[in-house]
């Protein structure tokens, strides 16, 4: 029997593109954990885009990504009549919405991080099990503090403690904290410009302008912020957890395709012209 490689090439892709949606529903369980320590007494409206960044970023960022693949694969020059048009415009720019807001999110969740005060009188952590107490296990996830679970978080003897929260952590996890909350930052705040040249790219392309200068600069950007998106993916391998650097990970092959899709357009296009 023979295998359609360009079957195989479609269900990957896609199969890429479920296991992101797949994601909105883990980032969603994990800060709705986070979000019952840091907000006991509820949170008001706006807070709520500090509370579920990677939640809203990452639903909203998949809706972005099948609005790509509608416009660079699936849909030709012939479906694209005003209404689709200004349909397809108007959902990406509430996307965009969205993402801006949970890039908010993602700086008002960096600065909460250093909002630190030394916790007093605890020289070892035992010493508040079982009063309602959490320890930072990583950036944004917490562990309730228990008798049977206080010996392994830390064995130093000075801890700070988040402000207005019944949270602590250890100096050196604090600083790690630091720096997946500056990760975070930085990886949302480069997204944001890939998406705005692969805009450009797809303006361009419809007008069947994408070459020469146009090209190579997109090209050279793109190489340079593909590049610290992958250190992000690294950085969060080495010190975040599974979810993070599975997730980086995943939006980076994701946008590959939709890369792909857009060569593969400019061909078709050369094709048609010749």
């Amino acid at each position: 029997m023979k295998i359609n490689g360009r079957v195989v090439y479609q269900l990957f892709k896609y199969s890429i593109y479920a296991l992101l949606t797949i994601n909105i529903f883990v980032f969603f369980g994990e800060e709705w954990l986070a979000a019952r320590l840091e907000y006991p007494q509820g949170m008001a409206g706006g807070e709520v885009f500090k509370a579920y960044a990677a939640t809203i970023d990452t639903a909203a960022w998949v809706v972005l990504l099948l609005m790509f693949e509608l416009e660079t694969y699936v849909l030709e020059d012939r479906h694209f009549t005003p209404p689709v048009r200004l349909s397809l415009h108007a959902l990406r720019v509430l996307c965009y919405l969205f993402i801006v807001f949970a890039f908010y999110g993602y700086i008002e969740d960096a600065l909460y991080v250093f909002q630190t005060s030394p916790l007093a009188g605890i020289s070892e952590l035992c010493a508040l099990a079982g009063q309602n107490w959490s320890y930072a296990t990583t950036f944004g996830e917490y562990a309730e503090i228990t008798a049977s679970n206080c010996a392994s978080f830390s064995d130093l003897d000075t801890f700070v403690r988040f402000d207005g929260v019944a949270a602590v952590v250890d100096q050196p996890g604090l600083a790690a904290i630091h720096f997946l909350a500056m990760v975070d930052v930085a990886n949302a705040g480069v997204w944001l410009l890939v998406v705005l040249l692969l805009e450009v790219d797809v303006r361009l392309q419809e007008k069947n302008r994408f070459e020469g200068m146009a090209l190579y600069l997109s090209t050279a950007a793109k190489v340079v912020l593909y590049s610290v998106l992958a250190l992000a993916v690294v950085a969060w391998m080495v010190t975040g957890d599974f979810v993070d650097w599975w997730d980086a990970f995943l939006w980076l092959v994701a946008f590959v395709f939709i890369e792909l899709n857009v060569v593969e357009w400019r061909q078709e296009s050369h094709e048609e012209a010749a």
